[in-house]
């Protein structure tokens, strides 16, 4: 089941279903690009960005819309038009310490359908970065760090890091960013090893 935190801008993904329900590579991409545009988008837009057709891409947003996960919009003007969006909130999914089997696996599910994806993007990088201006090449860093940890220090160094990115994804939304911005995909994970 889907569940609204007290933070109410924070949405936990806990239900198998749901995060099943996510871990489609077209339903990521969907939920990424509504999530990173202020007026939301239609299903041919969406379509153009997962390469599939307007009617396979509807049918992903219904199946995100039944569990809350996307939402209609308001109308650009034309009514004819029907425009989907993110609803405002974060979504975290996180199947719980006593999660039994099923949740567990559609939890792994869900984190290797965006491990795939975040691999998928390193690697288009990697096959472009010769051809991108010097600053965006200089700017770009890959790094894996191990360090020394207590639990609690994990958690301030998780928060930590939120924080700092947290002005940054809010302007994902903003009908006007800084000249020059790009999207820049930035993918942590900070797990004990054993």
């Amino acid at each position: 089941m889907t569940e609204a935190s007290p933070d109410s801008r924070r949405m936990t993904i806990s239900d198998p279903q749901v995060m099943r329900a996510m871990a489609h590579p077209a339903r990521i991409a969907i939920m990424e690009y509504l999530s990173s545009r202020e007026s939301g988008g239609t299903a041919t837009e969406c379509a153009e960005i997962v390469g599939l057709s307007p009617s396979a891409t509807s049918y992903h947003l219904r199946a995100l819309a039944k569990f809350g996960l996307v939402e209609q919009a308001p109308s650009r003007g034309d009514a004819r038009e029907r425009l989907w969006r993110v609803p405002g909130v974060s979504v975290w999914v996180e199947a719980g310490r006593d999660a039994g089997p099923e949740a567990r696996a559609a939890e792994q599910a869900l984190v290797e359908a965006h491990a795939v994806r975040a691999m998928e993007r390193t690697r288009d990088w990697l096959r472009r970065a010769g051809d991108e201006p010097a600053e965006w090449y200089d700017a770009a860093l890959f790094n894996d760090t191990l360090l020394l940890l207590t639990a609690e220090e994990l958690a301030e160094v998780n928060q930590a890091v939120m924080t700092m990115l947290q002005p940054y994804r809010a302007r994902l939304r903003q009908a006007d960013p800084p000249a020059g911005a790009r999207m820049v995909a930035v993918q942590y994970r900070a797990v004990p090893l054993a």
